[in-house]
């Protein structure tokens, strides 16, 4: 099966490829006056495409070829520009019935065609199957022969049958009340178009402060390219319908994307509606399989904080009843996880909403040379909000939570022992770290008893924050009641 689409390239060299050309000719359909392609993060666009006719007055065919293989046919909308009161769609259509090996063998059923194999024996017969790998034949003396395709050559057609086109087309059957020329406007949806945003952050060596940098990075596997395009990016959940695909859609190689890298060049970041809208000040032309990048958010000396967590304890879920396993709370975590934490506001040297998005965080090292030090994704981040990122475990700080104590007190109260050992194995650096503690057995809890400081962050969370020496280690212990009725 794999080397029919050779042999499909063979038949038109050496068949009446003249003949098949004349036979599809259809009146020259105009190239692109402008177009608008509107790209959601979400994987869908809305593309506007104008274009020029000449209309005669009563009845009119027009043909809008190279759109979207993946058009949502169901979501065209056309008009006139010029005369849009005296011009009406009487029919539409969506005509996908492509020229591919297997419309052919299709379409030539019962009809007589010839198969060169690989040795050079020509067959010629009324052909009566191609389907699975198999081209049946009866040849003229009534014989039934079979040809596997990977042994056949080429094989030559008559000629290219009605109906079938080279392109996706969207026709309209239209009435005018005027002839002359008319500019016309096709919008329509389409999947295969989508953006993302990365960012690159380089962290400082003395981490209070980083460079930020941010990429719309647009992939399109349309089938279609689009060229000096006003290219505009909409960030947000859109709600968007299943698409149900009872269409077919025209196939295509989509699985190479070629990287292509364009010069930086100032982007317009406005409100849209509920959304963040993104435009491009310039016509961008998107190629068909492509992914292109454009930067479009920059932020230099972005005051900066690390920060070390460690979060042992089970988190709380209200089951409508007490915990009283003693051991469910012993989750047996060491690591003591790193962050980073900035602010997108413009007095912090940002000053712009961050998509969704990926981003990775280098940082220089002593010879400014800058290396990876994690990497993780975002979702929409407003201006002027806190952002932070899990950047990975840190190597030289090791967490203990180990249960000291367990008492049910009475019939409706327990009480619970934890303590807690922070070490911090780097020579030099001191650090802080913060630990929150998830109350988990219970709403309703206490302290009663604890070495340290907490905050209350919510309901049923407090955080310890504790300062580590280099080299040194911290212990944390705290007693929790809870009571809860029988």
């Amino acid at each position: 099966m794999k080397k029919l689409p050779l042999l499909l390239t063979t038949l038109l060299l050496v068949g009446s490829l003249a003949s098949a050309q004349e036979s599809t000719a259809t009146p020259d359909v105009p190239g692109r006056d402008s177009v608008n392609l509107t790209v959601y993060n979400t994987g869908s666009a809305l593309i506007q495409d104008r274009r020029t006719f000449t209309l005669t007055v009563g009845e009119n065919i027009i043909n809008f070829t190279d759109v979207a293989a993946t058009i949502d046919a169901t979501s065209v909308s056309f008009n006139s520009l010029t005369d849009p009161e005296g011009t009406f769609v009487v029919e539409q259509n969506y005509v996908y019935d492509l020229v591919d090996t297997y419309a052919l063998l299709e379409r030539y059923l019962d009809q007589v065609i010839q198969v060169t194999t690989q040795d050079g024996t020509v067959y010629i017969g009324q052909l009566l199957s191609g389907r699975n790998g198999d081209i049946i034949l009866r040849q003229e003396n009534g014989e039934v022969i079979v040809i596997n395709v990977s042994q056949a050559r080429d094989i030559k057609f008559p000629q290219l049958p009605e109906g079938l086109i080279t392109r996706p087309t969207l026709r309209w059957e239209l009435f005018s009340q005027s002839g002359g020329e008319q500019q016309v406007e096709l919008t329509y949806l389409a999947t295969g178009l989508s953006w993302t945003s990365d960012y690159t952050v380089l962290l400082a060596n003395d981490k209070a402060t980083l460079d930020l940098n941010g990429w719309i990075t647009l992939s399109n596997t349309s089938g279609t390219a689009f060229a000096d395009a006003k290219l505009k990016l909409i960030a947000g959940d859109v709600n968007r319908l299943p698409v149900y695909e009872d269409y077919a859609r025209a196939e295509g190689a989509m699985d190479m994307m070629a990287q292509t890298a364009v010069a930086p060049a100032p982007v317009e970041q406005r409100d849209f509606s509920e959304y963040k809208l993104y435009e491009i000040p310039r016509l961008v032309t998107v190629g068909n399989n492509e992914t292109k990048q454009v930067q479009f958010v920059t932020g230099a000396d972005v005051p900066a904080t690390t920060f070390y967590i460690y979060d042992s304890s089970p988190y709380f879920y209200d089951y409508g009843y007490l915990i009283e396993d003693q051991y469910y709370g012993s989750t047996g975590v060491t690591d003591v996880q790193n962050y980073l934490e900035f602010n997108t506001s413009e007095e912090n040297g940002v000053g712009a909403a961050l998509p969704a998005g990926r981003v990775r965080v280098y940082q220089e090292d002593i010879d400014g040379s800058a290396l990876l030090i994690g990497e993780n994704s975002i979702d929409h981040t407003a201006k002027g909000e806190n952002l932070q990122l899990y950047l990975g475990n840190a190597f030289d700080l090791i967490g203990e939570r180990v249960q000291t104590n367990y008492n049910l007190i009475a019939g409706n109260v327990l009480e619970e022992t934890y303590q807690i050992t922070l070490r911090n194995r780097k020579e030099t650096e001191a650090v802080q770290i913060r630990i929150p503690e998830n109350l988990f057995r219970w709403s309703n809890w206490e302290i009663v008893e604890t070495s340290m400081d907490y905050t209350k962050m919510d309901s049923n969370t407090i955080e310890y924050r504790a300062d580590v020496p280099a080299g040194g280690e911290v212990i944390i212990t705290y007693t929790v009641r809870y009571t809860y009725p029988r």
